[in-house]
């Protein structure tokens, strides 16, 4: 056995695509300086919990960290997926924090993928399940999974502070993805929504799916918002409630926006904050999600900006053809994930803005990640 090269890497940041892209592409890693100057030094609970999730699908890998949590080493095993696994998530982010990258991962396993998760199930900063059940599965199907085995069901909700969430996810297994060329847009042809409310009244979901109704009633007539009210061991430990919503296109594009409102939440020392008890109408939650839906489908591109992502590191682990999509602006994190493609994979994406509708069309040549530890039957 020859010695293990490590990539240095520093920081915290995306640490999430940094793991991800550390395994897909088998590259061990170390990273240094995580948070090292903060009040509260090295990785978070959530990303300790990340951690060990990678350790619950894949096998034979080496995760070291040191005292202070400011130094990462991770060697990346065998994907193995399998059934029956459970997790419980860190309750400081929610699941969308963990399945985002849990979907990339199951699809290159030894073995299709079930796991429960348990936790938080809808937070302001993350995807919620709503939504990565009726946008993010598209998303995928786009670049040749199949929709057999693929799936997200909500068996309990759970909010912050205490979550008490479960969801099923199954993920199948592919050879090599298929390149995609997606530039059509096309036109909204319906609105579908999905609003929650655990441990409160019902009316919370009657008056955000009212509102939200109110805004999209003027443009289109297909909009339908679904409720879900949960009691009982169903509800999680804590009361709030959410709403997604998700624009389907002529052409087979999904956008989403989604919100979760916690109503018990706590500050970090665990007492109940009175301050922040002014919280605003469910009516100005379901308004503002509807008009931010509609600000992500005025920015064009065939996925929403919290997407973005997800749809360039698909678009990279493609077989060896070239891939070509189309995005509104390029957020942030979109522009994050680009850098660590180049870093981990090797693939570097063209531009090419379209100053006719504002967005940029963007082309690269997959990696050809290939499935190897999947059986060949």
């Amino acid at each position: 056995m020859g010695k293990t090269t490590y990539k240095r890497l520093k920081g915290s940041q995306s640490f999430r695509q940094r793991l991800l892209l550390s395994t897909l592409s088998s590259t061990p890693i170390i990273i240094d300086e995580i948070r090292a100057d903060d009040m509260i030094p090295g990785l978070l609970r959530h990303e300790m919990s990340l951690l060990r999730l990678f350790e619950t699908v894949s096998d034979d890998c080496v995760v070291e960290v040191n005292e202070t949590g400011t130094r990462l080493k991770y060697k990346p095993g065998i994907i193995m997926g399998g059934k029956n696994l459970v997790h419980s998530c860190a309750l400081t982010r929610s699941m969308g924090y963990y399945l985002e990258p849990l979907l990339v991962l199951g699809l290159f396993g030894k073995k299709p993928l079930s796991i429960k998760l348990k936790g938080v199930t809808d937070d302001p900063k993350d995807l919620s399940v709503d939504t990565i059940r009726n946008a993010t599965l598209h998303i995928l199907k786009r670049f040749g999974v199949p929709s057999e085995g693929l799936g997200l069901k909500i068996e309990a909700r759970g909010v912050a502070p205490e979550g008490g969430g479960e969801v099923l996810l199954t993920v199948p297994n592919v050879q090599t993805l298929t390149a995609v060329q997606w530039v059509e847009e096309g036109m909204v042809k319906k609105i579908r929504g999905w609003t929650f409310s655990a441990r409160v009244s019902s009316d919370f979901e009657h008056s955000m799916r009212f509102a939200a109704r109110g805004v999209f009633n003027n443009l289109l007539p297909d909009v339908h918002i679904f409720n879900d009210h949960k009691s009982g061991p169903y509800a999680g430990k804590s009361p709030g409630y959410g709403i997604s919503l998700v624009a389907e296109t002529t052409a087979g594009c999904y956008i989403s926006a989604d919100t979760a409102v916690s109503c018990g939440r706590e500050d970090e020392t665990g007492e109940l904050d009175v301050e922040r008890q002014e919280r605003k109408p469910a009516e100005d939650t379901g308004v503002e999600i509807a008009s931010w839906l509609l600000q992500e489908i005025e920015k064009g591109g065939v996925v929403d900006s919290t997407h973005q992502g997800l749809l360039f590191i698909l678009c990279a682990l493609c077989q060896q053809d070239v891939s070509k999509v189309r995005v509104g602006t390029l957020s942030p994190y979109g522009v994050e994930t680009l850098r660590n493609l180049k870093e981990f994979l090797g693939v570097t994406f063209s531009f090419r803005p379209d100053p006719d509708t504002s967005t940029v069309i963007l082309t690269c040549v997959g990696s050809g990640l290939i499935n190897l530890s999947r059986k060949l039957s």
